[in-house]
């Protein structure tokens, strides 16, 4: 597997495909290959004749694990994923985050706009910059000493998927309280990069597609239909949506 160095971390990343590229980034608690290579995306973007770049996020997967959730602020990571970008020699490619990859996107899209021809934000809606996100209790069950000790439903949904990937669930729980700051409306506002923001139906996470897009100069929406938020990202809707919009802007 490639790794390259950035911020004095080792970070694992896939590339494969020719032409295009384009860059996913993905959620809290999963890997480039849970979020990407298990649902089809890398293989389906492979055959439409794309260059296919993903990361393990830090803390996540095979990259490195850090304990401090300010280590884990959305900025910081955005920098990661250019760092890779820089790394590949690639100035400018799509990119494609999913959940808390989708926030990341943003802020790649805030901070280097110049390096991004599309923007694809998957699994997050309104709660970008306002409302209700995902709640310290995961922080909480992460940290249990077993999944018995856990009550709460929405902390019991990501023990589980934890402990089903073998995760460092220490450096989980600092990312979870340190990557969901919101983006300040103002900033979201100014991305001029053309996006698509798909969430899911029944996802009750994300917020309101159609509210983020209206924030912005330059976005549609397409609505997964009856998918939640764990599994839209597969969804063959959402894949051929993705696709259509990647080709209007090729």
């Amino acid at each position: 597997m490639p790794s390259f160095q950035h911020d004095g971390l080792d970070f694992a990343f896939l590339d494969e495909g020719e032409g295009e590229p384009i860059l996913l980034i993905h959620g809290f608690g999963s890997t480039k290959e849970v979020n990407w290579v298990g649902p089809g995306w890398v293989s389906t973007l492979v055959r439409a004749g794309r260059r296919v770049i993903a990361l393990d996020n830090r803390g996540h997967g095979a990259s490195a694990k850090l304990y401090d959730k300010a280590q884990y602020d959305p900025d910081i990571m955005a920098r990661d994923a250019l760092a890779l970008l820089d790394h590949l020699g690639i100035a400018r490619a799509d990119l494609m985050g999913y959940s808390m990859g989708g926030r990341i996107g943003a802020c790649v899209a805030v901070q280097a706009p110049e390096r991004l021809r599309t923007l694809v934000l998957g699994g997050i809606g309104l709660h970008l910059v306002e409302g209700a996100s995902l709640p310290d209790s995961i922080a909480d069950a992460l940290l249990a000493d077993s999944l018995d000790a856990v009550s709460d439903p929405v902390g019991r949904t990501f023990r589980q998927f934890a402990d089903q990937t073998g995760s460092d669930r220490r450096a989980l729980a600092a990312c979870i309280l340190g990557s969901r700051r919101k983006l300040p409306k103002e900033d979201v506002a100014g991305i001029h990069v053309p996006t698509l923001i798909g969430v899911g139906t029944r996802d009750t996470v994300a917020g309101s597609a159609q509210a983020l897009a209206d924030i912005m100069p330059d976005a549609r929406v397409v609505d997964i239909p009856g998918r939640d938020h764990m599994v839209a990202v597969g969804d063959k809707v959402f894949k051929a949506a993705v696709l259509e919009f990647l080709d209007a802007h090729g």
